[in-house]
């Protein structure tokens, strides 16, 4: 597939500006999980999964980097900031290393280790030391060098036996040598002075075992073994200091302090490796927090967690400051839905197989529940949340944005209202024809997935694995189920994902197994199943993970293998054999299939009957109403998407913001196609005045559907006309894209379909 992509979004592998990506994207980070940590004279300075902040302790500004401003989306393992170069420099799983220059705001992609012939599986940075503004970066193959002034690599140190490479997790310097820690292989030493450190032969090992750290305060080399043994180098070799009740996470020297994080303690030692300090992970008031690692800056600890961001502490107060900037509870999120004024996101869920213990490694998950809107985030926990588990999907009340369910991939059904959760349905509040459990399992093992109101204001739903598949909440407050026993035998395969539901009220479900399943009570509560056989339904895989109904009232059916179309959902009706056909594209003057295997994840159907269509791991497609072309492509390599998996799509009918769940991060983009007005009343033009330095279009928001569209200057000659679909259209500011058009004032005439609303604006453009 042909793909188009807009010069402005390309991710150059030398220096750019942020101010690239910031115009038409936007971030929505979690900075909840502190992967290391770094400080200058004024600012701590913290890693989190795929972004970084820091915080002013003197004005107490916090600035955010992250995917939109040109960081990668992948793990950041490691991060340090030099005081002095005003540069900062961060590390990944994949061996990048990435320089934002703190001065202008530009950012270097320093590709070297990733492109070096050597196993991709060990090319993590682990951690960085500067001698005068060479930083030796400690990897899981050995040690490189890179000159932070000259933004040059120097020599790479495979210290190893016989050469070989071996995991260094961290380097310190000590009466003129160099000393690293390794995963497996104890710790080496060499002359630090010695030109030939590349040579394998010039270090020596003085530790055997297994190390996570080692470090140097005052007149002492400290070093600790993956037990938690702190040890001190006597001249010759280590010595156990102190046995430690946990593993250490973290290792480092900050002034004159040394501090060693273990699972729940922080602790903080002076220059004679004397305990001065024991920060408990207890400590921090209604989290149960997880340390990561930890600095000190003017007497006040600054320690991150794996999940619940960062905070400080006085070395002698007992007030512990949460210090993380706002964001969602977790990068990887599940589902999203947006309102007019809200924006909610879950965390899930179930794995590719729609089972719900096996989505995270500890268990069944326990995520809570983000909003967002104008006032913040407003993040609430499970505890908040009813102990409701494995939550997948969202569904607003039309009618009142204030109450909204929360489909739970093990508790049954959530509803939350003014941000209260008030009700947990279950088996045991929805009566004999409400909610199922799985036979033979836990009665709280309810799978509710789908979620989606109808036109009536009735919550329709589907329950997992139980005889009775589909259910609906009516808005007089009775549940009502439909029987499947006919539809399908084998039922402990019947696994629900997503729906939609159409004009005529049917009810189009995609399933794990059986392909989607559409449903109308109106003809007597009639089944009919889409199927992949060749002879009937011809979807291209029996998994069928998305469905859309378009403006145009055809049926968009996203599979893990690729992408069909049925024509009409009227054909629910008329036909006994619901078939879908791919849509065949024109390339290379070839005949091909549009998003031919690929795995889809979802698909939105925007304001202008464009479709935007999420995969698994090629990123989103936004393609013309027909298919027919693929307006803009966008992966991590092109976009500031933090991933390529992505989980969910939602737009802001209003702003026509595009809102991108990923595994790794929630991130919007400025699109224009708004959902169309009943009446032209808010029609609104923006930016208005167009001035010199903006580059953009000018978009007329909105409008109603098929509105009539015409520019002119102040003289009467027309520069543009258009018809909308949806709510907004762009304007390039050119007469019919010839040339741009000179300063002045242009009219805008707008009229209806039938031509009885017409509405009139104005825009002044300067040149």
């Amino acid at each position: 597939m042909k793909r188009i992509i807009l010069s402005f979004l390309i991710f150059f592998l030398v220096q750019s500006s942020q101010a690239q990506f910031n115009k038409l994207w936007k971030g929505y980070f979690s900075y909840t999980q502190i992967n290391d940590i770094s400080q200058d004279e004024t600012k701590v300075f913290a890693a989190t999964e795929n972004a970084i902040f820091s915080q002013d302790i003197i004005t107490g500004d916090t600035k955010t980097i992250n995917t939109i401003d040109g960081l990668s989306g992948l793990t950041i393992t490691a991060i340090y900031d030099s005081p002095t170069l005003r540069k900062t420099l961060i590390g990944y799983e994949n061996g990048l290393l990435i320089v934002y220059n703190q001065i202008d705001g530009s950012i270097l992609n320093v590709v070297d280790i990733i492109n070096r012939s050597i196993p991709q599986n060990v090319k993590r940075v682990n951690h960085f030391m500067d001698i005068n503004g060479v930083i030796y970066v400690s990897c899981d193959f050995g040690i490189v060098q890179y000159n932070l002034n000259n933004l040059q690599f120097g020599d790479t140190y495979f210290i190893g036996p016989n050469g070989s490479q071996i995991s260094v997790v961290q380097t310190a310097t000590f009466g003129g040598n160099i000393y690293a820690a390794t995963k497996n292989n104890g710790v080496l030493t060499a002359l630090l002075s010695n030109p030939n450190l590349n040579d394998f032969s010039q270090w020596t090992t003085i530790a055997g075992f297994s190390w996570s750290g080692i470090e140097r305060v005052g007149n002492n080399l400290v070093a600790t073994t993956n037990t938690g043994s702190l040890q001190k180098f006597n001249g010759v070799t280590f010595v156990p200091t102190f046995q430690l009740p946990e593993p250490v996470n973290d290792l480092r020297a900050s002034g004159s302090n040394l501090l060693v994080t273990t699972k729940n303690h922080v602790y903080v030692y002076n220059n004679a490796v004397i305990q001065i300090a024991d920060i408990l992970s207890t400590q921090i008031p209604d989290v149960q927090a997880e340390f990561t690692c930890a600095t000190i800056m003017n007497n006040t600890v600054y320690f991150g967690t794996k999940e619940h961001g960062l905070f400080s502490k006085g070395l002698t107060d007992t007030f512990i400051e949460n210090k993380t900037p706002e964001g969602p509870l977790r990068n990887n999120v599940f589902a999203i839905d947006t309102s007019s004024s809200n924006l909610w996101a879950v965390f899930g869920g179930y794995d590719i197989d729609y089972n719900p213990y096996t989505f995270t490694t500890t268990g069944l998950p326990k995520f809570g529940i983000s909003k967002f809107n104008k006032n913040g985030w407003l993040n609430m926990s499970y505890d908040d949340l009813l102990e409701t588990k494995a939550i997948s999907r969202i569904a607003v009340n039309p009618n009142n944005e204030n109450q909204v369910y929360f489909c739970s991939y093990y508790s049954g059904l959530l509803k939350l209202e003014n941000d209260q959760a008030v009700t947990r349905f279950n088996t045991t509040n929805t009566g004999s024809d409400g909610l199922q459990t799985i036979v033979g399992e836990v009665p709280d093992d309810i799978r509710v997935n789908g979620g989606v109101f109808d036109k009536s204001g009735n919550l329709w739903l589907t329950n997992s694995i139980v005889r009775k598949g589909l259910k609906v909440f009516k808005s007089n407050g009775q549940w009502q189920s439909f029987d499947m026993q006919n539809v399908y035998a084998n039922l402990g395969r019947l696994r629900f994902g997503r729906m939609a539901i159409d004009k005529n009220g049917t009810k189009w479900m995609a399933t794990w197994r059986d392909g989607v399943i559409g449903f109308n009570e109106t003809l007597n509560n009639r089944f009919k199943i889409i199927s992949n056989a060749a002879e009937g339904g011809n979807l291209p895989s029996f998994d069928a993970r998305a469905v859309a109904v378009d403006n145009r009232n055809q049926l968009w059916i996203g599979t893990l293998n690729g992408l069909r179309v049925l024509s009409s959902v009227d054909s629910f009706y008329s036909d006994e054999t619901l078939r879908t056909n791919p849509i065949i594209i024109i390339e290379d003057n070839l005949a091909q299939e549009l998003l031919y295997e690929q795995s889809i994840s979802d698909i939105f159907v925007d304001g202008a009957n464009n479709k935007w269509i999420g995969t698994v791991d090629s990123g989103v497609f936004y393609v013309s109403s027909d298919g027919q072309r693929t307006i803009y492509h966008f992966t991590t390599s092109n976009s500031p998407l933090p991933s390529n998996a992505i989980n969910d799509i939602d737009i802001n009918g209003t702003t026509g913001e595009v809102f991108f769940a990923t595994s790794k991060g929630l991130v919007s983009f400025k699109g224009t196609s708004t959902t169309a007005e009943d009446n032209l009343n808010n029609v609104y033009v923006y930016p208005n005045p167009v001035r010199p330095e903006y580059n953009g279009t000018v978009k007329i928001s909105g409008l109603l559907d098929k509105a009539n569209v015409k520019i002119a200057d102040i003289e009467g000659n027309l520069v543009y006309e258009a018809i909308s679909e949806g709510g907004t259209i762009e304007w390039d500011t050119t007469a019919f894209g010839k040339y741009k058009v000179a300063s002045g004032v242009y009219m805008i005439f707008i009229s209806a379909e039938d031509g009885v609303e017409t509405k009139v604006k104005k825009v002044m453009i300067v040149r």
